[in-house]
This record gives C-alpha cells, structure tokens and sequence, in this order.
C-alpha cells in the first residue's frame, strides 16, 4: 500500500535542492532497496525495518520486499496560491493526492539564492503556506454548503451526514483552525475525509540548516519546533547540502565516518522515512513464506480483514482467520515452527486489530 509525501514549501527555501539530495543519497548508498525516481518529481523509498530482515532470515525466504514512502516534490507555493497566483491551482490540485504535508522551511541565512521574502523567518513562511491552504478549504466548503444544505433539507441522509461534519468544520476555518484540528466524532471520519481539504492533512516540518547545525538545530530550527508543537505538527531537522555531500562519497565507511564527525548517527534521508512513517501513524505487519518475506503498512487501528484486503481482494473476500504470531515471539522461538510448538501462534477473527510487528498468515477460501 502507497503512503505518500508531498515536499511543500515557498521558492528558494531548498525544498527541491533536498529532494534531490535524498535521491542522490540512496543512490550513492547503493543498498538493497533503493529509493526509485518514479517521475523527475516522484521518488519511492524503502522503510528501514532490520525486523523484515530477521523474519526473512527465520523464514528463510530468499526475497525480501519492504514497505514503502513516496516523496513528491511539489511545485513551489506562492502567496496567494489560494487565488490561483503563480501555479497555484496545480500545487493545491498536487497536495490534494498526498496523504501528508513535509513542509521545507529554510533555517539558514546566507547562500547565494535570496529568499523570495526578503529575509529568512520560517515560521512567518510556515504561516504563508498555512494560510494559502486554509484559505482554499474555506472556498471549497462554502462552495459547497449551499448544495449540502438543499439537500439536506430533502431528506437526503448522506447529505445531512456531511453537513454534520462540514459546518463545524468550516466554523474552525473560519476562526483559522486548520482542519486537522478539529474534534469530530470516531463515526464522522471517514466523511470527513470525503471532503479531502488541504488542512486535514498531518504535516511535518523540515528544517533545512547549513552544516554547523545539522546536530543541534538553531534559532530558527528551534523557533519552528515550538510553532509546531502549539500546531499539532512534527519536525525534524536536515541539512540538504550534507545530504548532497554523503551522495558524493563512495563508500559506506566514508559515509558513517563523515556522519560521525557531524554528531549524526542516521542520514537525513532516513530521519525523513521515521518522520514521515509516524507522521502517518502507520504500523507494520509482515507475511513470510517460502518464496518471499514482505512488509506491509497500515493506519493504526486496522482490522485483520482491512490487512487481508491490502494483501489480495481474494483473501479478504473469503476471509476464514488470521494466524498471528508477535515479532518477538517469532524471533524468540525461531520462527513459525517453533512459536507454533511453543503455543506462541493464535488464530484471531476479522475484526482483530493488527499490532506493529505482528507476523501474518491469512488463512481464506474462495
């Protein structure tokens, strides 16, 4: 299953200069499973995960397949996108298909490209971009509220149904509050996220810093930090030009060396897949057989049947159980045979909701 991110941010902040870093970093790092360029502005990236690994090994599967992030840098924002300046309507129209928001901040001064705002303040570009996507969903609802209100009024459930969770809504937008941020009942989820606004989608902060900084962060890293945290938001901190830097070396003792001297343990590139994997609030489950071990994502809190569906419609269509065994079981006992001598296997219904690490053989019949 695809889980992707799409890279925002205003022009001349380093937002495609790290983009294309990390391409060039999992090049250069040439592992296993490389970060493939889909399209010049798409690019899919394994997640790190030493456990797949592990159950490869036990399972003896010579195949080993990893879940996946996609990066998609998107066409720079300008103020008001919301009104069609600059593309506009192809940035909104591109962060409408991503399931979460990196937003590149640029947290450097100097260099030779000056910023589009005439100085260098990244929560004043985070508020910039903010307020273009809000100001998009307020057109988008209001648009649509008339429409939903007539028909509501006919009796249509469906549409009664949503406006139920557009008008609060849209009374937070109003007031600035992203939709993100919006307490709605468990049951509304799945129409609110028909209405596919802009500001419903989590976002991570991207600090981008020069070199000296790439370990501690600084002012201005720190300054995003506490914005995101009153905003809901994650962040984390990278350097483009040391991950255009790891790209150039060419061997992976050079790379951790070169990390070492900077107080870094991971490149960027891997900090952005963690960032992005919990940003999403995934968990990963693995099946294992005889040809291949694989990794699979889903949202936190999905069932058996929903991860059977993921795997093959056949499975979840003739669903019969799930045979799960823990990852620390599976490891611990050395793998199926063992758990299942040790009773360490259980068979659990559709409605089981799958844990992180939970090692999967779905039984079904059609």
């Amino acid at each position: 299953m695809g889980f992707s991110c799409g890279i925002v941010g205003l022009p001349n902040v380093g937002k495609s200069t790290l983009f294309n870093a990390l391409v060039a970093t999992v090049r250069a790092e040439a592992a296993n499973y490389p970060f493939c360029t889909i399209e010049p502005n798409v690019g899919r990236v394994a997640v790190p995960d030493p456990r797949l690994d592990e159950v490869a090994r036990l399972a003896g599967s010579p195949r080993v397949v990893p879940t996946t992030l996609e990066f998609v840098d998107i066409a720079g924002l300008v103020k008001g996108a919301s009104r069609g300046e600059g593309l506009g309507n192809k940035f909104l129209a591109q962060i409408r298909e991503v399931d979460a928001i990196a937003h590149v901040l640029r947290c450097f001064e100097g260099g030779d490209v000056a910023h589009v705002m005439g100085g260098i303040d990244p929560v004043r570009d985070a508020e910039i971009v903010e307020t273009e996507l809000l100001l998009a969903d307020l057109e988008s609802l209001e648009r649509r509220l008339e429409p939903l209100i007539k028909r509501a009024r006919g009796g249509e459930a469906e549409a009664r149904a949503t406006l139920a969770v557009a008008e609060p809504v849209l009374a937070e937008l109003r007031r600035g509050v992203p939709a993100r941020r919006v307490a709605l009942r468990s049951e509304q989820a799945e129409t609110f996220r028909r209405l596919q606004l802009l500001t419903a989608k989590p976002v991570l902060y991207v600090c981008n810093v020069d070199e000296a900084a790439a370990a501690t962060g600084n002012d201005h890293s720190r300054a995003v930090m506490a914005f995101a945290a009153g905003a809901g938001a994650g962040t984390v901190v990278i350097s483009a030009a040391i991950e255009a830097e790891i790209a150039s070396l060419p061997d992976e003792a050079e790379r951790q060396d070169f990390l070492a001297s900077l107080g870094l343990e991971e490149t960027g590139l891997k900090r952005m897949i963690h960032a992005g994997y919990a940003l999403l609030d995934l968990v990963t489950f693995f099946t294992a057989g005889p040809k291949e071990a694989r990794a699979w994502t889903v949202k936190r809190g999905a069932s058996a049947y929903e991860a059977a569906g993921l795997i093959h419609t056949d499975f979840q269509r003739g669903f019969i159980c799930a045979e799960v065994i823990s990852y620390d079981d599976f490891r611990a006992c050395g793998g199926e045979p063992g758990a299942r001598e040790a009773g360490r296997a259980r068979q659990e219904g559709r409605d089981y909701v799958v844990k992180d690490g939970d090692v999967i053989l779905f039984r079904f019949n059609v």
